[in-house]
């Protein structure tokens, strides 16, 4: 950045600093911004349904908690799957089309959870509804890098990010209506439909900034005001999974996004079953959590913005800000330990803000990191890995509640320790959050620390889902489907360093 302003000084010096060029240079990214920070709010809308009616399907349906765990690891296996492919799709298409197809795949599927019947019939719902929302933050981030400069990007992400607190808000005020004056099948029909609103403003309102007809050029040139990607042909997988910081983000979502699953899925049935809730008064305390993380999700984008506006590095305004994030989550170990209704409500929410400000950092890592062109795909890589993590974390929870009575305060100190985990191996990995070089030119060599985590993350991660599925497939539960899943990464890890390597190396030959 400094670098950059000192260019301009040199070739105008009556030019205004670039901080004071915003104001003159147009607003219309904002209405983008809008956009997809309503499409992120549509899309939690959808996906917490099922969290605020679980107690209540549980007795209507009869499924146990370990049921419950294998539905919710369904979302987020396909969920997975999807963000490893609609990364790549929306790099090769562009988000205007893209986004539009995901939003009806994933509404007609939250609509069609209203007809499940079975334990496995919400899976398979869920299922689908995971592969069509899976494209949500691929696409949002890939605009966000085309639509914002590289100081405005964390603040962007925060304020859309911020859909997903809004979206987990609007539910609980609805959902229980709806189900307790409709019943709970209408909830997921009418809170599906809502996407198809969302498109007739998107179709028509979306393009590219070069080609956006409302745009003016001073602020186009506002946007592109960061020196340009260096052009270089297309950018297989195989070529950016070897590489550290790859490794980097998808590590620290695989720790970090879970958690996030965790509390949408789970907080409203530790509400009901430790402080005596029920569905007509589960609403308050669930909004008054969001609330909360939605200030931490423009908080945390907002704090590092501000920091690197003020001269700091890149990576010393994103570090601190995660950091300080982080330390912010600690207190939830405390959660399942008081009485007060309140109390645990505090303290879930101020996590679940310091996870929004750390989301909003962590993503926009990626662009600080990769070129605009390979952003989506390394952000489809990491959220598959985090999905891939949430599908564990709900296997594993299932577990120990069925194991422990309903007792949350494993889970609770898993999610305490999490965050500064996943900072060290991010700073370990990247400790300047160095961009790629020389991307597109070849991979790191197969022993080199990149391929060897690279490949080896990437077996592990699905390894795991494959040996949840093999145990699914031979009807394991509980502590058997956990060691087919333990089986599966163990293999998955081996294979991943052996055909990844084998794969680059025959990428490189090409």
């Amino acid at each position: 950045m400094a670098s950059t302003q000192s260019v301009n000084a040199v070739e105008s010096p009556v030019i205004a600093p670039a901080p004071e060029a915003a104001p003159r240079a147009g607003r219309y990214r904002w209405v983008i911004c809008a956009l997809l920070f309503f499409a992120t709010t549509i899309n939690y809308v959808d996906r917490q349904v099922i969290g605020i009616l679980a107690k209540d399907l549980q007795n209507i349906i009869g499924w146990s908690e370990i049921d419950y765990g294998n539905i919710v690891a369904a979302f987020n296996a396909a969920y997975a799957l999807g963000l490893l492919v609609s990364g790549r799709l929306m790099d090769r298409f562009g988000t205007r089309i893209g986004y539009a197809v995901a939003i009806v795949i994933w509404s007609l599927a939250g609509m069609a959870t209203g007809l499940a019947r079975s334990a496995f019939s919400f899976g398979a719902a869920r299922a689908a509804l995971g592969l069509g929302e899976a494209s949500n933050f691929p696409a949002a981030i890939k605009t966000v890098a085309e639509w914002f400069p590289k100081k405005e990007r964390a603040l962007a992400t925060g304020i859309f990010n911020s859909g997903t607190n809004v979206g987990a808000i609007v539910a609980p005020l609805t959902v229980p209506w709806i189900a307790i004056h409709f019943g709970w099948q209408w909830a997921f029909v009418f809170t599906g439909a809502i996407g198809f609103l969302w498109l007739l403003f998107w179709i028509p309102k979306y393009r590219k900034p070069e080609e956006h007809p409302r745009l003016s050029a001073q602020e186009l040139d506002y946007i592109q005001s960061d020196p340009p990607d260096p052009p270089a042909a297309r950018i297989p997988w195989i070529q950016l999974i070897p590489h550290r910081q790859t490794g980097a983000f998808a590590i620290g979502k695989y720790l970090t996004d879970p958690i996030w699953w965790f509390y949408l899925y789970w907080v409203p049935n530790f509400l009901r079953q430790n402080h005596g809730l029920d569905l007509s008064t589960i609403g308050p305390p669930l909004i008054a959590i969001y609330l909360v993380a939605d200030v931490g999700s423009i908080g945390g984008g907002w704090l590092s913005s501000t920091l690197i506006k003020r001269g700091w590095t890149v990576n010393s305004a994103r570090k601190t800000a995660m950091l300080i994030c982080a330390l912010l989550v600690t207190p939830i170990i405390f959660a399942s330990r008081v009485s007060n209704l309140w109390a645990a409500v505090a303290l879930i929410g101020l996590a679940a803000a310091a996870h929004q400000g750390w989301s909003a950092n962590i993503f926009t890592t990626t662009s600080d990191m990769f070129p605009r062109r390979a952003v989506g795909s390394v952000v489809g890589i990491g959220g598959m890995a985090g999905a891939m993590g949430g599908a564990t974390l709900a296997v594993l929870t299932g577990y120990i509640l069925e194991r422990t009575g309903g007792n949350y305060m494993i889970i609770f100190s898993i999610a305490a320790s999490a965050y500064l985990l996943a900072l060290a191996i991010i700073h370990l990995l990247t400790p300047n959050l160095e961009p790629v070089k020389n991307l597109g030119k070849g991979s790191p060599s197969m022993f080199s620390l990149g391929s060897l985590l690279g490949f080896g993350f990437t077996g592990f991660v699905l390894g795991s889902f494959g040996g949840w599925c093999f145990g699914l497939i031979t009807r394991q539960s509980g502590q058997g489907l956990l060691k087919d899943m333990i089986g599966g990464s163990i293999v998955g890890i081996i294979s991943g360093i052996v055909v990844g390597n084998i794969l680059s190396r025959m990428s490189r030959r090409v």
